[in-house]
């Protein structure tokens, strides 16, 4: 019994967690996401970048590298397939010189883009958490993802856990800097749906683990009763050979007592 009560203990508790897992942490609201705050504030180099810190409006100060640009494809933009223009952002305040993936803009092709304009920025965009890496083949100019960890073996500099989509890109004098100044296609991200997200197959997961609770204790219980009756059938047996009497014939007599339908049957069918 209380191997049976651990067990099915167990499957409730993972049914519990399948449950729990089963919706999402509904972002930050727009009121707080929305409000540009610097970069260095937000997070640090080191430190992944939770959900609770993702899709904020960020700021930084600092310049691109110069020679370390890089085009992501599969990128959608107003119905269309092209590229992420994505540069490497030394920020000057960070820790330990950390740089951070900034995508500049979107073109329609894998042509090579533009320089990064030169000089000291201030860019201004929304915070995203990386993506994984996709394995392609060798010798493409274009990144099938952009991947923070890639980058930074691509371009040998250390950099944050994240990457910014730029809204805005201005020099030191003012002046305007962005996508549409430099021959790109802004990249517009919103910020994201503010309800929380049902996912069904860990509430199918949390199902399945209640149907095997049951069957636990429902398995024990099977046991259980086997083992008693066959305890009751070896003391009858015991009983009937102690009156000198064959348990075959007792067993019969039992049956026919409990089914009087039996007598009407031929004999050779009992």
């Amino acid at each position: 019994m209380v191997g049976a009560l651990v067990v099915a203990t167990g499957f409730v508790l993972l049914s519990q967690w399948q449950f729990n897992r089963s919706h999402t942490e509904a972002p930050p609201p727009v009121t707080t996401t929305e409000k540009v705050v610097p970069l260095t504030s937000h997070i640090k180099p080191v430190s992944e970048l939770m959900a609770r810190e993702a899709d904020q409006m960020v700021s930084a100060t600092g310049s691109f590298l110069p020679g370390k640009q890089v085009l992501v494809k599969n990128r959608i933009e107003d119905g269309r397939t092209g590229y992420w223009v994505v540069a490497a952002f030394k920020v000057a305040d960070a820790p330990g010189s950390n740089t951070i993936p900034v995508v500049r803009g979107w073109q329609p092709d894998d042509a090579a883009p533009a320089p990064a304009p030169a000089g000291t920025l201030e860019v201004t965009g929304r915070l995203l958490p990386t993506e994984a890496p996709i394995s392609q083949d060798a010798g493409q100019n274009a990144y099938a993802s952009l991947s923070v960890a890639e980058l930074i073996n691509v371009w040998d500099v250390p950099s944050y856990s994240g990457f910014v989509v730029a809204a805005t890109v201005a020099g030191a004098d003012g002046a305007d800097l962005s996508a549409a100044a430099t021959g790109l296609v802004p990249v517009h991200v919103g910020p994201q749906p503010q309800e929380r997200q049902v996912n069904w197959l860990n509430i199918f997961y949390g199902i399945e683990w209640v149907v095997f609770a049951g069957f636990a204790v429902f398995l024990w219980y099977r046991l259980v009763a086997d083992d008693f009756r066959r305890q009751q059938e070896d003391i009858a047996d015991a009983a009937a050979l102690a009156a000198g009497l064959d348990p075959a014939t007792v067993y019969q007599r039992q049956l026919h007592h409990e089914n009087p339908l039996l007598d009407s049957q031929p004999k050779d069918q009992l």
